[in-house]
């Protein structure tokens, strides 16, 4: 189980990225798209492989590394991250701006995805045995709040950090009265990561 949920993870904040930058007219839009890729790949690669393409599935099942067993699961995994991510999308593009930034739901959700993503991302990376000694957590941290800030940075300002929320609102960058909103998001996406990582690492601890 803990394959299928990285795969559909993976998947999903690789379609979310496409679809807010695409949308979104970025101008970095390949490049985070691609440093989607790759982070989610150094993240979850010693558990599923990181395949996050149905495609790459059927490619290494035919290569002889993936489980025949494993394949609809993949796929299911697969189609349900990217479904997820179109769906929310289309939300996040939907009418209910306000001033500066998005409305309150979209910061939420905003910074609580990427947060997610940070915290996912350096756990797996920077603190899983099966990642111990790599040379390339530095680069999948950087680059993940690269693409956070590409993607979703016109709608929440892309914090994905306390310490840096708060210090944007010092500086009148945020509006003090949705400070709580960063925080609570924040705080709740390290949580939820955490249990996330131990459910995908059991023997990890």
């Amino acid at each position: 189980m803990n394959k299928y949920l990285t795969e559909l993870i993976g998947t999903f904040f690789l379609f979310l990225t496409i679809g807010l930058a695409v949308t979104g007219h970025a101008a970095e839009a390949p490049l985070a798209i691609g440093f989607a890729l790759g982070v989610m790949v150094y993240a979850g690669g010693h558990i599923s492989g990181g395949h996050y393409n149905p495609a790459v599935t059927i490619a290494v099942w035919l290569r002889g590394k993936c489980p025949t067993a494993d394949v609809a699961s993949y796929w299911a995994a697969q189609i349900i991250g990217a479904s997820l991510a179109a769906v929310l999308v289309s939300r996040f593009n939907g009418h209910g701006s306000v001033g500066s930034f998005a409305s309150t739901p979209k910061i939420f959700a905003a910074e609580f995805l990427f947060t997610f993503a940070l915290c996912y991302v350096v756990l797996n990376v920077a603190t899983a045995k099966a990642n111990a000694g790599n040379s390339f957590y530095g680069l999948a941290i950087g680059l993940t709040v690269f693409v956070g800030a590409t993607v979703v940075g016109p709608i929440s300002g892309g914090a994905f950090n306390p310490a840096v929320a708060i210090g944007a609102t010092v500086l009148g960058l945020f509006n003090a009265g949705s400070l709580w909103v960063y925080l609570v998001a924040e705080f709740a996406a390290a949580a939820t990561a955490a249990a996330v990582f131990k459910f995908a690492n059991p023997n990890d601890r």
